[in-house]
C-alpha cells in the first residue's frame, strides 16, 4: 500500500483503505477500481491523498493509532459537541456535554494505550468531512500520544486529551462567513477569529463534568512562550503545559492538513518550522520529545533518494527517523525494478531521502 496523492492517481489503480463519509458511512470500498470520474469527485470532495494497493507495495500496512471505528465515534461526538454549542447562542440553553467527551476521550485511551509506542502518524486523510472536526480529534490523539510517552497518569491524560479535543469549540461561535472563508482573513476577521479562545473557555470553564484545567487549554493554546500570542499575551511558566503540548499539535496539524487557501505542509517541513520557534514560541524540551514521536516520513508515501532511486516509505526506524525503511521500485535512471526490494537507509549511510514525490506521474500498477 501506498500514499498518493489523487493528482498523481491513474484510472485502474485500486483503493487501499476505505473512504468514509462526514457521518462514517463508506463512500468507497477497499479494493474500489479508481476511474478518472471517481478520482475527480475525490478532488472535488476536498480529498488530496488516497492508499493506493498494489503488487509491489504490497505487504506495506499504514499504523492506525486509533481504530475506524473509535476514529467514527469520535469525529460523530466532537460533530454534535460543537453543533449544540453553535445551537444552544441562538436557543439560549447550555448543553451539558462533558459525559460524552469523557466516554469518547477513555475510549481513545484505551485504544492509545494498546499502541503506546506507535509514531504519530498521518490521521483522517480519507474522511470527507469539516476541516474543525478532524483538527479536534488529529490533536486529540497526537497530544495524547505525547502524553503517554511524557509519563502522565491516566487522569492526567484524561484531562490533556479533553482539552486537547475541545481546545477550538469556540470556534462554534464563530460567524460562517469567517469560519469558513476560503482566502485570507481581514485584519477585522482575524481579529473575530481570535476570540474563540475566550469564547471556548466561557463555553467549558462551568461544565460540571470537565476539570477547569479543559477550559484553561481552549483559552491558552494560542499563547507562546514570549508573549507573541492571544488571547492574552501571557508568557512562560504562565501557560500552563498542557496548553503548551496543544500549542504545538495545533500548530503541527494545521500545517500539515490541506485548506481551501493553501497546500499542506510534509511533516518534516512542519517539524522544521515549529523548531525555527524553539524556546520563543514553544517549548525546546517539549519540541524535542515531538520530534522523536513524530514519523516525518510516513509509512506509504513516495519518496526520492539520492541516488536517484525512488521508493515507498515501509517502516520507520525510532531511533533515526530520517533514516526510514524504504522499500525501492526505480532505478538510478527511474526505470521501474521487475524485483522491488527494501533498503534500509539506517544500513546505508551514503544513500539519503532527497525530496517527497507529491506530484508528477504516478508509477504504473504492473
Amino acid at each position: 500500500m501506498r500514499l498518493m496523492p489523487v493528482t498523481a492517481c491513474l484510472p485502474g489503480m485500486r483503493l487501499g483503505k476505505k473512504i468514509f463519509s462526514e457521518d462514517g458511512i463508506v463512500l468507497l470500498a477497499e479494493g474500489v477500481e479508481l476511474t478518472q470520474g471517481l478520482l475527480n469527485r475525490l478532488s472535488s470532495m476536498g480529498i488530496h491523498y488516497i492508499y493506493i494497493s498494489d503488487p509491489k507495495t504490497e505487504g506495506i500496512e499504514i499504523p492506525e493509532l486509533i481504530s475506524e471505528e473509535t476514529q467514527r465515534r469520535a469525529l460523530k461526538t466532537v460533530k454534535n459537541v460543537f453543533r449544540e454549542m453553535a445551537d444552544s447562542s441562538r436557543r439560549g440553553i447550555y448543553p451539558y456535554v462533558g459525559k460524552a467527551v469523557r466516554e469518547t476521550m477513555s475510549t481513545i485511551l484505551d485504544d492509545l494505550y494498546s499502541n503506546r509506542d506507535a509514531m504519530i502518524m498521518l490521521l483522517n486523510l480519507q474522511s470527507v468531512d469539516h476541516y474543525l472536526y478532524i483538527h479536534s480529534l488529529n490533536v486529540c490523539v497526537y497530544t495524547s500520544l505525547l502524553g503517554i510517552a511524557r509519563g502522565y497518569s491516566r487522569d492526567e491524560l484524561m484531562t490533556l486529551g479533553l482539552g486537547s479535543l475541545l481546545h477550538d469549540v469556540g470556534k462554534s461561535r464563530i460567524p460562517l462567513d469567517v469560519l469558513l472563508k476560503p482566502g485570507a482573513l481581514s485584519k477585522q476577521e482575524f481579529e473575530e477569529m481570535k476570540r474563540h479562545t475566550e469564547r471556548g473557555f466561557q463555553l467549558l470553564k462551568d461544565e460540571p463534568n470537565l476539570p477547569l484545567i479543559v477550559a484553561h487549554c481552549a483559552f491558552q493554546h494560542h499563547e507562546r512562550l514570549d508573549g507573541s500570542g492571544y488571547p492574552r499575551g501571557i508568557r512562560g511558566h504562565e501557560i500552563h503545559d498542557y496548553a503548551k503540548w496543544i500549542g504545538i499539535v495545533d500548530s503541527y496539524d494545521a500545517m500539515t492538513s490541506h485548506r481551501i487557501y493553501r497546500n499542506a505542509m510534509l511533516p518534516h517541513q512542519a517539524v522544521e518550522l515549529l523548531y525555527a520557534g524553539s524556546d520563543s514560541l514553544y517549548d525546546t524540551e517539549m519540541l524535542r520529545l515531538f520530534r522523536d514521536k513524530v514519523a516525518i516520513y510516513p509509512v506509504g508515501m513516495t519518496v526520492e533518494l539520492s541516488s536517484g532511486q525512488t521508493g515507498v516509505i515501509v517502516d520507520v526506524n525510532t531511533l533515526t527517523l530520517h533514516r526510514p525503511i524504504v522499500r525501492i521500485l526505480t532505478n538510478e535512471g527511474g526505470e521501474e525494478l521487475k524485483s522491488p526490494f527494501d533498503m534500509d537507509l539506517s544500513k546505508h549511510l551514503s544513500v539519503m531521502i532527497s525530496r517527497v514525490v507529491t506530484n508528477g506521474p504516478a508509477l504504473s500498477e504492473a
